[in-house]
């Protein structure tokens, strides 16, 4: 069956420090001194919210950065520490309007309830902008960091010794992001009245226990937070690889991949559509969104040679599990359209620079989108669900009562 995506393409941004390449806080618009100030944040948030962007993702982490995929390392060349991404999305949320927040939050080592909380409450700060990605760990020293397990040392997560441990992550993810779920809707939409003259503020009746019971979690709710305006926020996950697809089609709205070609993202799309179907979720929407990191320049041979001088100052060449666009806003709007045209519904854009390529996606590939015709000039919703065309999800536990 050949894709058929929406006419007009979905674009998000993924925030991380000063750019996604190691030696970006070394560029002269980088403003690292100002990384660690609610400012730097609003700042780059309203620079996406200017370009009409549906959303941005904050990436965080139970570690500091490292080089290395498992490991912690010594480096104190490039950006070591973090801000909380919860909290820094809350603190954007009352500065911007339209556009959606969606901090990573990671599913091992924490408690759902709390994240359920934490993430409603930033829907009601955001007047129902709010999402989450979901993220594991398999880093033994980010265990220590908590100290309430232990995870085996592994080689790879695509080692076979690796398996068992990611596959029981990635499970406990699908019941993390459930639960979540589940005490998002413990609340009734009218289950507060506020009645003063009868002196009842909430109808004990319309808030519900969840009974949670699992491999990884118990949980009876229900949540000490009302139902969040979107009633349900969007939950979105990485995915490269067979466990993770399972993942987005169990639990997801949004599913980012990493295709480096048009017949790679065919392939990655046919699985996850295959995957949605086999846990009965083929009826429901789900988007499947490109990552990919962009070096953009009014030229190509300027992209290229500032990606070569950061890789110089990183001492090594840049990788990344994402294709790694170097190019023009134009070129950029051309590999976009045809990843588009392979099924993709939307793309996560990693910007190399912060401070360079987040301006040239919302002032130069933007306005070049806008001219195709493939993406919006104006915000057509209120909600980050709105803005994605997904409707807002009956409660599951009044339609049981009802």
């Amino acid at each position: 069956m050949s894709p058929t995506p929406p006419p007009g393409l979905h674009l998000a941004v993924a925030l991380d420090g000063t750019g996604w390449h190691p030696a970006s806080w070394r560029e002269p618009e980088a403003r690292p001194r100002d990384l660690f100030t609610a400012g730097y944040w609003t700042d780059l948030v309203a620079e996406a919210e200017r370009g009409l962007l549906d959303f941005v993702t904050f990436e965080d982490g139970l570690g500091p950065q490292s080089s290395h995929f498992l490991d912690p390392d010594e480096r104190s060349d490039q950006v070591r520490g973090r801000l909380d991404a919860v909290l820094i999305a809350s603190r954007v949320a009352p500065l911007t309007r339209h556009i959606g927040l969606v901090p990573t939050v990671v599913t091992t080592h924490t408690e759902p309830f709390h994240l359920s909380k934490a993430i409603a409450t930033l829907d009601y700060v955001s007047a129902g902008r709010a999402g989450l990605r979901a993220q594991i760990t398999a880093r033994p020293n980010e265990a220590a960091h908590l100290g309430r397990r232990t995870i085996p040392r592994i080689e790879a997560y695509d080692s076979p010794a690796a398996r068992d441990v990611v596959t029981g992550l990635f499970d406990e993810a699908a019941d993390y992001v459930e639960v979540a779920r589940r005490l998002w809707d413990s609340w009734e939409d009218d289950a507060e009245i506020r009645d003063a003259a009868t002196g009842r503020f909430i109808d004990r009746d319309k808030l519900h226990y969840i009974d949670f019971e699992g491999r990884h979690f118990s949980v009876k709710g229900p949540s000490i937070t009302p139902r969040p305006p979107q009633g349900q926020p969007i939950v979105s996950a990485l995915a490269h690889d067979t466990i993770p697809y399972r993942l987005v089609a169990r639990a997801a709205d949004i599913g980012y991949v990493t295709p480096h070609d048009a017949d790679e993202a065919l392939a990655i799309v046919a699985r996850i559509r295959a995957e949605q179907k086999a846990v009965g979720r083929d009826a429901e929407p789900l988007h499947v969104f490109g990552d990919l990191v962009v070096f953009l320049d009014d030229d190509r041979t300027a992209a290229a040679a500032r990606r070569e001088r950061l890789d110089a100052l990183a001492g090594q060449p840049y990788t990344s599990d994402a294709h790694i666009f170097v190019g023009t806003p134009s070129g950029l709007a051309d590999r976009l359209q045809e990843l588009h045209g392979a099924g993709l519904t939307g793309f996560r854009l990693r910007p190399a620079v912060a401070g360079h390529d987040l301006p040239a996606i919302t002032r130069g590939l933007v306005p070049e989108l806008q001219r195709r015709g493939v993406f919006r000039r104006a915000y057509e919703a209120d909600t980050l669900r709105g803005l994605l065309g997904l409707a807002r999800p009956a409660n599951r536990y009044a339609a049981a009562t009802a």
